[in-house]
């Protein structure tokens, strides 16, 4: 079984998405510290050609706060998707994204943990990904532990014994150990391609809501399963 987790971010880039998709099970690290100035409630998009903030507000913002535990202020949402408007209304696949940051915006909740999980699940469906998704607070007594304890203490539980992360996560999680808990550790490198962003020089990198706007769904399933695998040398 393949497990994958990661705290959760506001309309993440495409990484994300492959990681979500590979997974038989991805866990929402929902009661991990919020960082401020992450990527908890903010991603990039396209502004006159080049990348540019597009976040939700948080209220009270203090990384003595879990995930679970900070709020979100939403008095601003209408004027995003002005912004959306502005940027993206003659992008070839505009009412597809607009429609869906409508649904988005328009839910009620105001807790940003689920918020977020809210706005996964909404991009999941419309990308087709279909992947069991959990959280690593219905796990009691996981954040009791370290970083990499807290994994394979959930890898365990659940009876994992592949873990995939981001490619970021390099220096902190080590093949051999994982190894010695009997789980497979990858790390997943995204090599999506260029794609067509008005008639400006492709700017890489930026939020699913970007790729989403000026592609079909096909295509972007497509991308999802453009990556690779850095794993443990064989021995």
């Amino acid at each position: 079984m393949i497990i994958a987790a990661n705290q959760p971010y506001f309309l993440p880039y495409i990484a994300y998405w492959q990681l979500i998709n590979l997974a038989d099970v991805f866990l929402i690290g929902d009661n991990y510290a919020y960082m401020k100035h992450g990527w908890v409630n903010r991603n990039r998009i396209l502004e006159r050609g080049k990348d540019a903030f597009f976040g939700i507000e948080i209220v009270q913002k203090s990384v003595n706060r879990y995930i679970n535990e900070t709020q979100v202020k939403k008095t601003l949402f209408p004027k995003k998707l002005k912004t959306l408007v502005h940027n993206y209304a003659k992008a070839p696949y505009f009412e597809q994204g607009y429609a869906l940051m409508e649904r988005i915006f328009a839910n009620s909740e105001t807790n940003l943990s689920r918020f977020l999980e809210f706005s996964i699940r909404e991009i999941c469906s419309y990308l087709g990904i279909t992947t069991k998704i959990g959280h690593t607070s219905d796990f009691v007594g996981n954040n009791k532990f370290k970083r990499e304890e807290r994994v394979y203490d959930f890898c365990h539980r659940l009876g994992g014994d592949i873990y995939v992360n981001p490619i970021g996560g390099q220096k902190l999680y080590h093949f051999d150990e994982f190894r010695r808990r009997n789980i497979t550790l990858k790390f997943i490198k995204s090599e999506s391609r260029p794609y067509k962003q008005f008639n400006n020089e492709f700017v890489p990198g930026l939020s699913i809501l970007d790729i989403i706007m000026f592609n079909p769904v096909e295509t972007i399933q497509e991308m999802l399963q453009e990556y690779s695998f850095i794993e443990a040398p064989v021995k």
